[in-house]
């Protein structure tokens, strides 16, 4: 996970976390792990990520940033989710959990992992076992009693 959960997280720790996860050290690497580490538990874009960078003077490109996200997805650093067609956010909390998407404002809230409880799943396919679970609950205007 590369939220530190207190927005500390330095250079040196940023390092050690990719070198942990066997990834290279690279300039741009570094900078945007600790972007990420800085921003505490959260569902980033690839394009927040990316004005971030340039608001902290990091030449990076949007391509760039979209491969590094995807590399620390594959790493265990990361977990992608996939909101809407063409909307996807990256987590920093690596955790068991799942989200509500709000479809009017875009925004993505945690669901604690032991608040949604699934009877029964189907049995994967023949030489295939389930990875996780992950529950996205879509919200959209207010009900009826609301109004």
């Amino acid at each position: 996970m590369l939220a530190d959960g207190d927005g500390t997280a330095g250079q040196a720790e940023c390092a050690e976390m990719l070198r942990r996860a066997g990834m290279r050290r690279t300039r741009q690497r570094l900078a945007l792990a600790r972007l990420i580490a800085e921003g505490g538990d959260r569902h980033l874009s690839a394009e927040a990520l990316h004005s971030e960078a340039q608001r902290a003077g990091c030449a990076v490109s949007v391509a760039t940033v979209y491969n590094t996200l995807h590399r620390f997805v594959d790493a265990g650093l990361l977990r992608e989710i996939a909101v809407a067609p063409g909307c996807v956010r990256f987590d920093t909390n690596t955790a068991h959990h799942h989200h509500f998407y709000d479809e009017e404002t875009g925004a993505l809230t945690d669901i604690p992992g032991d608040a949604v409880r699934l009877e029964k799943l189907p049995a994967p396919p023949a030489g295939r076992r389930i990875g996780r679970v992950e529950v996205v609950v879509r919200l959209v205007g207010r009900g009826p009693s609301e109004l």
